[in-house]
């Protein structure tokens, strides 16, 4: 099982990078707790649409390498190195995710980043 979800989290992150935001929802469970460090949690599709949509509809991610997967039971965790670009400003990104995995969907997703490191690209947004 362990397996299968590692691979259910490798798909998902690298949707992400698709600008679909119907795609990126669909690998979540209707009440998926999202917590994006440092920034407030939220939770279900909408809250998720909320906070990703800015960035993910927008076509921001560039670019996603995941060196480091790892899984215990349901919960897996991954190290990876995002490329987010608006304009002229292009920033890396290094985030440590964890999701727990419920009845094949991602029922809880925590990232873990430095909120200076993406702050040129959330200027960049406004």
């Amino acid at each position: 099982m362990s397996t299968e979800n590692e691979a259910l989290v490798t798909e998902f992150c690298n949707a992400l990078g698709s600008g679909n935001m119907d795609t990126v929802v669909s690998y979540l469970s209707e009440d998926v707790f999202y917590h994006n460090m440092p920034w407030a949690p939220v939770t279900g599709h909408a809250g998720v649409r909320e906070v990703l949509d800015p960035f993910i509809g927008a076509n921001l991610l560039q670019k996603m390498e995941i060196p480091h997967t790892a899984s215990s039971g349901n919960v897996v965790t991954n190290e990876r190195m995002e490329t987010w670009v608006k304009g002229d400003v292009q920033v890396l990104l290094p985030v440590l995710g964890v999701f727990t995995i419920t009845d094949g969907k991602i029922s809880k997703w925590c990232d873990y980043f430095d909120s200076g490191t993406i702050a040129p690209l959330v200027e960049a947004m406004q």
